[in-house]
């Protein structure tokens, strides 16, 4: 039960649904969790709800008459007071489009009808713990305001270590080598070193960009913590489908990272972290994903973690096939410099690449 003791505020959560059978439904499992449901039947009933009573969470019909999920989804996440506030999407459609627009639209969940009370329990539980610990994060920040400054570098590294902590986790679902994500760290810093003693980029990367690059790096496929491990770690050839669901991996993370920098943690890492979360797929005649950027319309920090991580991949061991070797992982690029890579910047990591890991 979620919540025990006569004097404790039971989490409200609000079911959005315009079909009897699924409220009650909903309601009873709920109700079983030690919850407080708040029923609701249309989209303007249930704004005015989010609106008076502020739910811990919402559980979201995607078909209704008037206005559907997606349209009341976003109108929640426009109001600043209301965007954290998470959504399970639910539906008796189980397309993977639908479960990436639900993801794209600010959903943080997505469940199947009918419903399974098992799964809508461990669903709801674990997204009430994360908003709870969200709640407690920004709490903690509005307090450190007055902190003295050494403190605040060890909140900042104590951060960067649950970051770090969830990048195993993608990691681990993606059944990568363990120091794949070292790496990365290496090479990218590596490389980003080298580049700033060329005429092309020494005036645009410090000693501190070096050093950022090396924490962000390995953030780039945060994303991954949310993608089936089915997908992951599937041997063969991904249909259009699952490809479409591997793919938001990018704006996840930077979605995971932006919500970060938005409750008071903004700095030059969790900037730089984004851009690579969310652009490090781009290809440079544009042709990549998730926005279709080309050229220097990437970002830099994305441009490098871009190559390094296609060498990284190439000479790491998979469990369908076995490492290149670097000679090997340079000739297959070969072929797709100037396509996917910048290949000014590529150029420049061949120079150096005996110094790689």
């Amino acid at each position: 039960m979620m919540g025990s003791g006569m004097n404790k505020v039971l989490p409200r959560i609000l079911i959005v649904d315009d079909m009897e059978a699924n409220r009650f439904a909903l309601r009873d499992i709920i109700v079983d969790m030690g919850c407080q449901p708040i029923l609701t039947e249309n989209g303007r009933q249930a704004l005015e709800m989010v609106e008076r009573l502020r739910p811990q969470l919402i559980i979201l019909d995607i078909a209704m008459p008037d206005m559907d999920g997606y349209e009341i989804c976003r109108k929640i996440k426009e109001n600043p007071d209301t965007r954290e506030i998470p959504i399970i999407f639910i539906s008796a459609y189980d397309e993977p489009s639908d479960i990436v627009k639900s993801f794209e639209m600010g959903g943080e969940d997505y469940i199947t009808k009918p419903f399974i009370p098992a799964i809508v329990k461990a669903r709801v539980g674990m997204h009430l713990k994360l908003y709870e610990a969200n709640r407690s994060m920004v709490e903690m920040n509005r307090k450190l305001q007055v902190s003295l400054s050494e403190q605040q570098k060890q909140i900042e590294m104590e951060r960067k270590s649950v970051l770090y902590a969830l990048i195993r986790v993608a990691r681990e679902n993606a059944c990568y080598d363990e120091a794949y994500m070292d790496r990365l760290s290496y090479n990218c810093r590596m490389l980003t070193e080298a580049m700033q003693l060329s005429e092309t980029y020494e005036e645009v990367i410090s000693d501190s960009y070096v050093d950022t690059m090396e924490l962000a790096a390995p953030l780039c496929d945060l994303g991954n913590m949310a993608i089936p491990t089915n997908i992951l770690q599937k041997e063969g050839s991904l249909t259009p489908e699952e490809k479409a669901v591997m793919q938001t991996h990018t704006v996840i993370g930077a979605r995971i990272l932006k919500d970060i920098g938005e409750i008071g943690n903004d700095n030059s890492f969790i900037r730089m972290s984004i851009e690579i979360a969310n652009y490090h797929h781009e290809n440079w005649d544009g042709t990549g994903y998730p926005s279709g950027k080309k050229g220097e319309e990437i970002p830099l920090s994305a441009q490098i973690v871009s190559v390094v991580s296609a060498f990284c991949a190439l000479t790491e061991k998979r469990t369908y096939r076995e490492a290149f070797s670097f000679e090997e992982a340079l000739e297959i690029m070969d072929y797709v410099s100037g396509k996917k890579f910048n290949p000014e910047i590529y150029s420049i990591l061949k120079k150096i690449v005996k110094q790689f890991h």
